[in-house]
C-alpha cells in the first residue's frame, strides 16, 4: 500500500479547465494524480475498457504514468460527461471484483439532492460541488487512510482463510489416500482369503 504521501488519485473530468484545477490541488496536497478525459479512458488505465473500446482510441493519460502499473487508491470524477456519466463510472468500479473497495468521489455543478443521494447510495464516498475548493480536497485523506486501515485489518483475515482453505484441501488429500488404502486393504483381504481357503481346501 502507498504511503501517506504518496497515495494516487485518478481524477476524471471532460473539462480540461475543471481537470487541470483538481490536478493542481491535489498535487498542492500531495498526492500523485493522472488525469484523464472521460470514463473509458479511466477504464482504459484501471484495466477494466471493454475489448471494443480499447481498440476505438490509444490510451490518453497524463505523461509518466502508464496503465496498471500504479496503485490507483482513490477516483475523483465529474458526474456529467457524455458517454459514460460519472455515475456510470461509479457502478463500473463498484461492479469490479478487484476495484470495488477503490473510494469514489463524485464532483458536480449542479446540486441536486436526487443525484447527490442516488451516487452516495451507489457507493460514493463523497460528493463535492464545483469549483472544487482545496478544502475538499482535505476530506479525501481520511477515505484513504480508512481504506488502508481496512486493507491491513483485512490482511490476517485473508491469510487465515488461505490457511484454513490448504487445510481442507490437505484433509481432503489425506481422505482420498485413506480410502485408496482402504479399497487396496480390502482386496489383498480377500485375495488372501481365497488363497488360505484354496490351501486348505486342496490340503484336505
Amino acid at each position: 500500500m502507498a504511503s501517506e504521501a504518496q497515495f494516487h488519485v485518478l481524477a476524471v473530468d471532460d473539462s480540461l479547465v475543471d481537470r487541470k484545477l483538481i490536478e493542481k490541488l491535489l498535487k498542492t496536497s500531495s498526492f500523485q494524480v493522472t488525469a484523464v478525459d472521460s470514463g473509458s479512458k479511466a477504464l482504459e488505465f484501471l484495466g477494466l475498457q471493454e475489448e471494443e473500446q480499447r481498440n476505438q482510441n490509444p490510451p490518453s493519460v497524463s505523461p509518466n504514468h502508464l496503465p496498471q502499473e500504479m496503485e490507483v487508491n482513490l477516483i475523483i470524477t465529474d458526474y456529467s460527461m457524455p458517454g459514460m456519466t460519472g455515475y456510470d463510472l461509479l457502478r463500473k468500479i463498484k461492479e469490479s471484483s478487484s476495484l470495488k473497495d477503490i473510494p469514489v468521489v463524485i464532483m458536480s455543478s449542479e446540486n441536486i439532492p436526487s443525484r447527490i443521494n442516488r451516487c452516495l447510495e451507489g457507493g460514493a464516498e463523497d460528493f463535492f460541488l464545483k469549483p472544487v475548493q482545496l478544502s475538499d480536497v482535505s476530506k479525501l485523506r481520511p477515505h484513504l487512510l480508512r481504506r488502508k486501515a481496512d486493507g491491513e485489518e483485512e490482511k490476517p483475515r485473508k491469510n487465515i482463510r488461505k490457511r484454513k482453505k490448504i487445510e481442507e484441501s490437505l484433509t481432503q488429500l489425506l481422505m482420498e489416500d485413506l480410502n485408496n488404502f482402504i479399497s487396496i486393504e480390502d482386496i489383498f483381504g480377500e485375495l488372501n482369503y481365497e488363497f488360505c481357503h484354496k490351501r486348505w481346501k486342496f490340503g484336505s
